[in-house]
């Protein structure tokens, strides 16, 4: 006969303890096996080239391209075209996948079915809009999707329809009339030029490349000081701006990310306009005369450029992330095409030393950050912005902006970093 079980009072409560400390400890385990899986997960390694570091951080960050520039909803804006430049560039280099894929989810997001861009209106006429359009044109080389050519040609058609200075130059924006600023260069003529190369001939091409030139034309007659060689960050051509100079119509100062745009804008355009053109040696002019005046304000001691170029470890002025990052690039691909000397590659080494030595820092797992970049800077709006040197130097500063990280993959490309 089996005796039955004797269970006390005091046995139930030991297994009772037992199960629940043996329930919280495994929880207790599961949790830290999810917490060091997820840190495994987002281990970048180290011996990674800095571009792949870099645009791996970008993933991390931001899991989709559209949250780039910190967005927490779908946004069609010209820092997800500068990121994802790169990420082309990347992954035409190493043949990565995940490379490719974040950009192509970007277009699946942004673009629907029937070629319209998620919130995209032409009528506010506004030039950065026209950047990210170069993503929609490798997504079009690389698949055909006739959604991306609807949405091409939508932006294609903004270009049409822009509005202009008196001798041709596109506005900035239609809030900010009769005024170009250095920005707007980079943010229509890449597209403008790969457009025009790819799907214009004959005569429609030459008109386009015609008016691709003269935006490059106007900026440096308007834009452009004889005495260092910079341009200026916007020009107003009715000089009724706070902040235009009443007989040139130039903002007070130089801007180094504003100046950053313009040499990529230059390097960039080259890419795709043509040799024979008459003015191609004009751009390359331009450029060269740039590469001049960078050189002089590059820091000699850090090889990092300035928030406010020329006015070097003045009060308040700090050596800046994206412009340093756009220079470093933009200097290096001229050189590499044959559009500047190779002296000037010493000084996009230097600057990219100065970058790795001043600006990085490195996470436990492997993420990069990039510092000091200039969250934004502008002229007029409301708030008003007077374009002084009180008001470039106290902008927001912050981390991992995508106005320098995108250059830093793109610098760090053609440094083979």
């Amino acid at each position: 006969m089996i005796k039955p079980l004797k269970i006390t009072f005091l046995s139930l409560l030991s297994i009772t303890v037992f199960s629940c400390k043996s329930g919280e400890e495994k929880k207790e385990a599961q949790e830290k096996s999810k917490q060091e899986s997820k840190q495994e997960a987002y281990t970048i390694p180290k011996n990674l080239k800095w571009s792949e570091r870099m645009a791996l951080s970008e993933m991390e960050r931001f899991p989709e391209a559209w949250q780039l520039d910190f967005h927490t909803k779908p946004k069609w804006s010209y820092t997800q075209g500068l990121v994802l430049k790169g990420f082309e560039e990347l992954y035409k280099k190493t043949g990565k996948e995940t490379y490719y894929d974040y950009i192509k989810a970007f277009g699946d997001t942004m673009v629907n079915a029937r070629g319209e861009i998620l919130t995209y209106d032409m009528q506010k006429y506004n030039i950065d809009m026209i950047n990210p359009g170069r993503v929609l044109l490798y997504l079009y080389e690389k698949t055909g999707e006739e959604r991306y050519r609807t949405a091409i040609e939508t932006l294609r058609q903004q270009l049409d329809k822009h509005p202009r200075t008196s001798g041709g130059g596109f506005w900035h924006k239609k809030i900010y009339p009769s005024q170009m600023w250095l920005d707007g260069l980079y943010m229509g003529q890449p597209f403008y030029a790969e457009y025009t190369r790819t799907f214009d001939k004959g005569e429609a091409a030459k008109k386009a490349f015609d008016d691709i030139a003269l935006q490059f034309q106007q900026i440096q007659q308007h834009s452009r000081d004889e005495k260092t060689g910079l341009l200026y960050h916007g020009w107003d051509e009715s000089r009724k701006q706070q902040w235009a100079d009443k007989k040139t119509g130039t903002s007070p100062h130089f801007w180094s990310r504003a100046l950053g745009w313009y040499a990529m804008a230059l390097v960039d355009v080259l890419d795709d306009f043509p040799e024979d053109h008459p003015a191609s040696k004009d751009l390359i002019r331009y450029l060269n005369q740039l590469a001049v005046a960078l050189a002089d304000f590059q820091d000699k001691d850090s090889g990092l450029w300035y928030q406010v170029t020329d006015q070097g470890d003045r009060e308040g002025n700090y050596l800046e992330a994206s412009g340093s990052c756009m220079f470093i690039y933009s200097l290096a691909k001229g050189v590499r095409k044959g559009y500047l000397p190779q002296s000037y590659m010493d000084v996009a080494k230097k600057g990219y030393q100065g970058v790795l030595d001043h600006l990085i820092e490195v996470e436990d797992n492997g993420v990069v950050n990039l510092t000091q970049v200039c969250a934004v800077a502008g002229l007029g709006g409301n708030p008003y912005r007077d374009g002084t040197y009180e008001y470039y130097v106290n902008e927001k500063i912050r981390a991992n902006d995508p106005k320098g990280t995108g250059p830093f993959i793109l610098a760090s490309l053609e440094l083979d970093q």
